[in-house]
């Protein structure tokens, strides 16, 4: 790979900026950008729930499978693809899961039946695999570290206006031009922004060690490596436990509240999907917020980043209980779950920021993958599936009021990582990175 160093000016580099202050915040701009429509097209269906279950008589769990393939390919595939950025290039990388998760979400408005319609949805699963952590791995290294948790929590909060838009155009659609249409609509504007993405500056591949760089050579010697990291570095393995409980309360509201309401609120789907991105909204401001209060309070005693976020997993449950598991209706309920939504999402930028604090330089995007895969196999998938599960079981009502108790494991794990955090920390510092040529030179 030719790489060349960018003049930085002395006040960048003073700052903590790997290269100018522009460059770096197109870059961001770009991410956050493909973050957004990663989303739209990943929650677009669970404004369509109503639709498809309907028109081809589906029952709750395999329409919560649906959304949870996703998260299982991604997990699946997230390591080896943020392996491949980590040595080859991280912009291209992106570009081309972009260009595949696009195309994969415009086919599924040609899906004549359930099973075409779930081997698309894993298509664009397989695009997305490795986009979070590669992109994390990215903002987190150009910016000061000082500024590293309230970036990612905004990058991540693409997350949750990317799913809000998803909600709100997938209801809006379906009702004007049908349910299939709004895979069409929502697929195509990825597509410009990959191409777009090529422009962004990328950072040098860090030289390994001998011994990494071996190991990193065969998918075998790296899962090994993996989980003797996890072994070595407490702090990854806890965060990734953590972040993953909390993730099934989270993907559990955002798939299943706008069946939820439709169904015990009698809202009409497209009010119910505006209604549920309004949580999701609140979501995406919770998790910038958060981010940045975090931030602050770690800036004298790094590791209580962690002590509080066990605090605000456990006030998540609070809330959540109160909103499903109390008997509240009507308008109490739907301020309560609001709450609920602004808390939830405590840990979305923080945990990656943490990641990457205990993670060498050189394997970023593959330390950020562990996380995702965490994320996804054990937090995103189990969410929507297990309420679907349950709702076939129990009902709805039921299933909603048991999944928060995952957010008190989430606090536990939390807390389990802020007793090893310092000296993970202190194991990866000193290390120094350098700038790349744009991918379209």
């Amino acid at each position: 790979m030719t790489t060349t160093t960018i003049a930085t000016s002395a006040q960048d580099l003073k700052d903590g900026y790997l290269m100018g202050k522009k460059q770096a915040w197109f870059a961001f701009a770009m991410t956050f950008g493909l973050m957004l429509f990663d989303y739209i097209d990943r929650q677009v269906i669970v404004s369509l729930f109503p639709h498809i279950k309907a028109e081809w008589n589906l029952s709750d769990k395999e329409l919560g499978g649906l959304v949870s393939i996703i998260s299982v390919v991604v997990a699946v595939l997230g390591i080896p693809i943020a392996l491949m950025a980590d040595r080859m290039s991280r912009v291209k990388s992106i570009f081309i899961m972009a260009t595949t998760w696009s195309i994969a979400t415009i086919s599924c408005m040609f899906a004549g039946s359930y099973a075409q319609l779930f081997v698309a949805r894993a298509t664009v699963g397989a695009g997305e695999a490795g986009y979070g952590s590669v992109g994390a791995a990215l903002i987190a290294s150009l910016f000061p570290k000082r500024l590293r948790g309230a970036l990612l929590g905004a990058f991540f909060a693409a997350a949750s206006l990317g799913s809000v838009l998803g909600v709100v155009l997938g209801g809006a659609i379906a009702a004007k031009w049908g349910w299939k249409a709004a895979f069409g609509v929502v697929g195509v504007p990825g597509l410009v922004l990959a191409l777009m993405y090529l422009l962004v500056r990328d950072y040098k591949t860090v030289a390994l060690t001998p011994k990494l760089d071996q190991i990193t050579h065969s998918a075998g010697g790296t899962l090994r490596h993996i989980f003797a990291t996890l072994a070595r570095t407490r702090t990854l393995l806890w965060v990734c436990l953590g972040a993953a409980m909390q993730l099934i309360v989270v993907s559990a509201v955002w798939s299943w509240l706008p069946s939820y309401l439709n169904r015990f609120h009698g809202m009409a789907p497209d009010v119910a999907s505006k209604q549920a991105a309004l949580v999701v909204l609140v979501g995406a401001l919770g998790s910038v917020f958060w981010g940045y209060v975090v931030d602050r309070l770690a800036q004298r005693k790094p590791s209580s980043k962690l002590t509080s976020l066990a605090v605000l997993c456990g006030i998540t449950l609070v809330v959540f209980l109160a909103a499903f598991a109390s008997g509240q209706t009507g308008a109490a309920q739907l301020k309560l779950v609001l709450l609920g939504g602004f808390f939830m999402t405590c840990t979305v930028g923080v945990v990656s920021g943490i990641v990457i604090d205990v993670i060498h330089p050189g394997v970023r995007s593959t330390g950020s993958a562990v996380l995702s895969l965490f994320q996804n196999l054990f937090g995103l998938a189990i969410g929507p599936f297990l309420v679907g599960v349950l709702s076939d079981m129990w009902g709805l009502q039921q299933a909603m009021a048991v999944v928060p108790a995952f957010s008190v494991l989430a606090a536990l794990f939390f807390l389990g990582a802020a007793r090893c955090y310092d000296h993970d920390v202190a194991q990866v510092e000193g290390i120094r990175l350098d700038t790349a040529t744009p991918a379209a030179a």
